[in-house]
């Protein structure tokens, strides 16, 4: 079944949600009864407000959320829109996808939710927990034994090239944080600077 996520994909145009069977693929058009339509010229602000969305859509947070990486990149000295978007990448959610723990991010953040990873030891559940430079990322010794992360061990392949920022031991299911990402670590499509144009309206 086409649910929200795919929509969210069609509308955007791009494979937002990390799935690699979106049907966007087949159905390169915006979602509605009456199909294909040609697309329509957007304005200085539906440029600012696609970007914000495709990003929320991408990291999976939702406006409130959003908004809070934002306050806070602008709170900070430095460029505001590199500050949100390694803001985002420190996710717990998003180590554990970009470690090839999880086929996606929503994945990702179940497993998460679902107290399956320590943080130096220590148990969190927080999706939206920011790792820090020398954090290790581990699968609970109890969880490790289950069929999932038994396999997942076996799998030497990840959701695309490990970012330079992590160190990943599969066979022993441990992410190594050795420094804070940059934008060029990060290698993001995102134009950020549409995004902070638009909240500085």
């Amino acid at each position: 079944m086409l649910g929200p996520k795919h929509k969210r994909c069609r509308r955007l145009g791009e494979r937002v949600c990390g799935n690699v069977k979106c049907p966007l693929t087949k159905r390169n058009y915006a979602p509605g009864m009456h199909g294909p339509k040609g697309k329509p010229r957007l304005t200085g602000y539906g440029m600012q407000l696609r970007e914000k969305q495709k990003a929320k859509a991408i990291y999976g947070v939702l406006e409130r959320q959003f908004r809070t990486y934002y306050e806070r990149a602008k709170a900070k000295r430095g460029k505001t829109g590199e500050l949100m978007l390694i803001g985002l990448e420190r996710r717990l959610d998003n180590i554990a996808y970009r470690a090839g723990f999880a086929g996606t991010r929503r994945q990702a953040r179940q497993l998460v939710s679902h107290a399956q990873f320590q943080v130096n030891g220590k148990s969190v559940n927080i999706p939206s927990y920011q790792v820090k430079a020398g954090d290790i990322v581990t699968v609970k010794t109890g969880k490790a034994k289950n069929a999932y992360w038994t396999e997942i061990a076996k799998n030497t392949t990840t959701n695309g090239e490990v970012p330079a920022w992590m160190v990943v031991d599969k066979n022993n299911l441990k992410v190594t944080i050795t420094q804070l990402p940059s934008t060029e670590m990060i290698q993001s499509d995102l134009q950020m600077h549409l995004i902070i144009e638009l909240y500085s309206l």
